[in-house]
């Protein structure tokens, strides 16, 4: 659909066809076209932008990946950029500028009014990552001593300038919350009751040097709305709301995808297409050439049992299988942990009890394996030159073995290697995945060349 839809808008913007273009962007959800205009050329993005109303256009540009963004805002005016920032939601506004070059910063600022000015300010000095750093200031709060009559005339006239006001936050003469009240509350309370006696006194809360990720996960696991946060003086300053929870567990989730495919860089939402190859290169380059350059050791390996292979080739046919197999056992334990971690749902303070689970499962894992490679040497093996003083079944029978102790190593290694990265504060994804084949690849034809040769006696 959007291939032809292209086109399309290309000849209306030509053309100057105001009526159906208009119509489009009317009839739209701003996030849809957002989607749609990006694949057009930034000139062709802000041309469309400028036939929709201020308001519209601001939304529609906050849907548009971060790095299109910056392409457009470089190429606008001052008074066009400040048009921008003005009508778009705090948090996303405060994101906008922290990217934009500091000179651009600098002209654009001042040109500004004082309140956003001053949000801008305060948003853009928490660190990255924070909770600080994806809040927004864009909430509803109300006093105490209200009526819920009263509190629901108030929330009327402030609605149209707040992201959300289904929940309102009562706060203090200091800003601290006393409690939180849901629309329906208000609207299902007597007219007269008070807020303070309507209010939940039960709030959830995160600080302002909360991991963002951890902000987003609580809102996850509590199913909540909104999630207000505090400064070091306990007093409100923003809340995150569910849609920037699902941004940032959807942005954390393609970080640690990449990490587990052994790519660097800066993992932000940067379009493949987009990217150029010189980039892509730079950031797979690094871990793919130092875990090859590992592996060599994988080769010395088998050149130094050259001699037992050439004497028994029928070992090096079940070598893939044992490569695959461990990589497969390993990949799942290491996968498992790594997302536990990520959940705090583990630290490496339980690394005893997941050793011990994971021994049990690899144990069980192994000796079924191990029946396979068995039955699949027996069974497939039949026709291969074996050496005189050998039966198949005794090398079947080392294989198997070969094979249960490999799977049993590759599932620890799995499991301590996301573990022991945790401990030193490093990213478990980044160290586990990437460095895990390599691992298991080498310590499995150690244990395979081993194994067969004090069983076979060779």
């Amino acid at each position: 659909m959007n291939t032809l839809i292209i086109p399309d808008l290309r000849e209306l913007i030509a053309n100057g066809d105001l009526e159906p273009l208009q119509d489009f962007l009317e009839n739209e959800h701003p996030a849809v076209i957002a989607e749609l205009i990006s694949t057009l050329h930034k000139e062709e993005v802000w041309a469309v932008l400028q036939y929709t109303p201020v308001e519209a256009r601001s939304e529609i540009y906050s849907h548009l990946n971060e790095s299109l963004q910056l392409d457009i805002v470089k190429t606008l005016r001052r008074n066009e950029i400040v048009g921008l920032l003005t009508n778009m939601s705090p948090d996303d506004r405060a994101d906008l500028f922290k990217n934009m070059p500091e000179e651009l910063r600098e002209t654009t600022l001042p040109a500004m009014a004082q309140v956003e000015r001053e949000d801008i300010r305060r948003l853009s000095a928490y660190e990255e990552g924070t909770a600080g750093a994806v809040m927004t200031s864009d909430y509803a709060t109300l006093p105490p001593k209200l009526t819920a009559l009263q509190a629901i005339d108030h929330l009327r006239m402030v609605a149209p300038n707040k992201e959300t006001i289904y929940y309102s936050y009562v706060i203090d003469s200091n800003r601290r919350i006393l409690g939180f009240v849901s629309l329906k509350d208000l609207i299902v309370s007597n007219k007269n009751s008070l807020v303070d006696d309507i209010m939940n006194g039960e709030v959830i809360t995160a600080h302002v040097d909360d991991d963002q990720e951890d902000a987003a996960r609580k809102i996850q696991k509590l199913d909540l709305i909104a999630l207000p946060v505090l400064n070091e003086n306990d007093a409100l300053v923003g809340i995150i709301t569910h849609d920037d929870a699902i941004d940032i567990i959807t942005q954390e989730h393609t970080e640690d995808m990449e990490k587990f495919m052994a790519i660097s860089g800066s993992h932000e939402d940067a379009m493949y297409m987009k990217m150029s190859v010189w980039k892509h290169f730079c950031n797979r380059s690094p871990w793919v050439v130092a875990l090859a350059v590992l592996g060599l050791v994988s080769g010395f390996i088998v050149q130094n049992y050259e001699g037992i292979l050439m004497q028994f080739a029928i070992l090096s046919v079940f070598m893939p299988m044992l490569a695959g197999t461990g990589g497969n056992t390993g990949s799942q334990s290491a996968t498992l942990v790594v997302r536990a971690l990520a959940l705090k749902e583990i630290s490496a303070k339980d690394t005893l009890l997941i050793l011990v689970r994971e021994l049990g499962i690899a144990f069980m894992l192994a000796l079924l394996l191990g029946l396979l490679a068995f039955l699949r040497v027996v069974v497939f093996g039949a026709g291969s030159t074996i050496p005189s003083g050998f039966s198949l079944s005794r090398i079947a029978f080392a294989i198997a073995i070969a094979l249960g102790l490999q799977v049993v190593s590759s599932t620890i290694i799995g499991a301590l290697l996301p573990l022991i990265a945790s401990k030193f504060k490093f990213d478990p994804a980044l160290i586990a995945i990437p460095a895990l084949t390599t691992v298991v690849d080498i310590t499995g034809l150690v244990i395979y060349f081993t194994t067969v040769t004090l069983l076979l006696g060779i």
